[in-house]
């Protein structure tokens, strides 16, 4: 996300939480409700490690543009890269742990007694997925104002499934006891029941803007900062109550600009997103400010640990804020993509491992041109400027017909065209149409152990939940 977009979305942020109890919010039309996404200052300066160019056999994937409004998507068969996941050959190296980590295990906090205890059944929603015709917000609290306002398709419904104190950051379902745990900016992570009930589950983060359980564990692996400094920061990968398991990684440009989405791959290991620490590979200060730095080498980069001993290797780079990242069926790894304050189109990606996807290299004025003989793959995906895509979920669920390996992707920001969740084809086989529209925020989607999609906002708090009813 660029500085200006987060400025805009943490003023929307401060509104809606200020108006949360019963009354209706009223923003300025043009602009939705005062996102509090105000991205933060300044970033630190990369370190750009030697890129080598794409494998030359790799197919480059087509690209969509989103549609504004929805539309039935025409089928757009693209050229597809098989990614193999054991395309990493060699051990990962280990990084060095940081002295300043957080060792111990996070502190368990109190229940939330703000907790919703139960959601009234969802009311019809009507019809077509259309953007909201006013910028009226209905209460923090209001779940019949909110079921109304969140268009979806025809045959789909919205229920308001519960709330949490704070901005959601990351969701995930624990495929142990069933429930959806949800990280806040604030640091806390909660768990919530299928009734809607919220109580705290551990707390003492900084920032956790990824969470992700290990397949078929209850070791819940959270992705944080350490130093929350958007020049010289830190970010790091704990596993909850065994503490700190990769420090080093770098951080924090701006506002969730971090270690991000964290993804198990089909092989076993962890994989997680890493943002840049600049806007375009620049240096952020200093008498050469401006001038191209040298890239950290794990910055802006979708690493792949070793869940066990956090041994790590860089699976892809080219990201300048990859904020989520999710596996489909066929071993194709995806990423969302916030892109450079010059603010052309934002991206979806479809990973190819080993190959550059974008960052440092753009075309604006100040920006720096690949070097002879490195190719950059395009994204399989854009989205309107600003709208800063975060959450990817790919549905594995059997409850929407005809969605499997469908592609669901968050647009956060308060700007024209986002707060929307948007559909795309399974493996990008059609361009982006709108799914599910009217959100304040929308940061991250996942699918429910019952098949339904789960929606976190983050200007509100509240969780949103996506039923097929026919």
């Amino acid at each position: 996300m660029n500085r200006f977009r987060l400025f805009v979305l943490l003023l929307l942020t401060t509104f809606l939480i200020n108006c949360g109890g019963s009354e209706t919010v009223t923003t300025a039309p043009t602009v939705p409700p005062t996102t509090a996404v105000a991205e933060a200052a300044t970033a630190t300066n990369p370190a750009t490690a030697t890129h080598t160019a794409a494998p030359t056999d790799t197919a480059v994937p087509a690209t969509h543009t989103a549609v504004p409004e929805p539309a039935t998507a025409t089928s757009q068969p693209t050229s597809t890269t098989e990614a193999d996941p054991t395309a990493v050959d060699a051990e990962p190296t280990a990084i060095e742990p940081n002295p300043t980590a957080i060792d111990a295990e996070p502190t368990a906090i109190e229940p939330n007694p703000t907790a919703v205890d139960s959601t009234p059944p969802p009311p019809a929603n009507p019809s077509g997925v259309t953007a909201p015709t006013d910028a009226n917000y209905p209460g923090n609290t209001d779940v019949v104002g909110w079921e109304n306002r969140i268009n979806v398709p025809p045959g789909f419904d919205v229920a308001y499934y519960g709330r949490v104190d704070g901005q959601p950051t990351s969701i995930t379902f624990s495929p142990v006891d069933g429930q959806l745990y949800v990280a806040v900016q604030a640091g806390t992570i909660y768990k919530m029941d299928s009734a809607g009930g919220v109580s705290a589950y551990v707390g003492g983060f900084t920032a956790p803007t990824g969470i992700a359980f290990r397949p078929g564990t209850n070791q819940l692996y959270v992705a944080s900062r350490v130093r929350d400094e958007n020049i010289g920061g830190e970010a790091q990968v704990t596993v909850v109550n065994r503490g700190q398991l990769i420090g080093g990684l770098p951080c924090c440009y701006t506002f969730v600009h971090s270690a991000n989405g964290i993804a198990f791959g089909p092989d076993g290991y962890g994989y997680v997103g890493v943002g840049a620490r600049a806007d375009h590979g620049e240096i952020l200060e200093g008498p050469n400010a401006g001038q191209q730095d040298e890239m950290h080498p794990y910055e802006a980069s979708i690493l792949r640990f070793n869940p066990d001993t956090g041994e790590v290797s860089v699976y892809a780079t080219g990201f300048r804020n990859p904020y989520d990242i999710a596996w489909d069926s066929n071993g194709q790894l995806w990423a969302s993509d916030n892109t450079p304050d010059f603010d052309p189109p934002e991206r979806l990606h479809r990973v190819v491992p080993g190959a550059i996807h974008g960052y440092p290299y753009y075309e604006c004025d100040v920006c720096f041109s690949p070097p002879p003989g490195v190719t950059v793959i395009p994204p399989l995906a854009t989205f309107a400027p600003s709208s800063s895509p975060t959450g990817v979920e790919v549905y594995k669920g059997t409850q929407f017909p005809g969605y499997n390996n469908a592609i669901f992707v968050a647009l956060w920001s308060a700007f024209p065209g986002a707060q929307k969740i948007m559909h795309i084809g399974a493996g990008g086989s059609s361009a982006p149409v709108n799914f599910a529209t009217g959100f304040a925020a929308p940061i991250d989607v996942v699918t429910g152990p019952d098949g339904s999609l789960y929606v976190a906002d983050w200007a509100t708090g509240i969780i949103f939940k996506i039923s097929y009813t026919g």
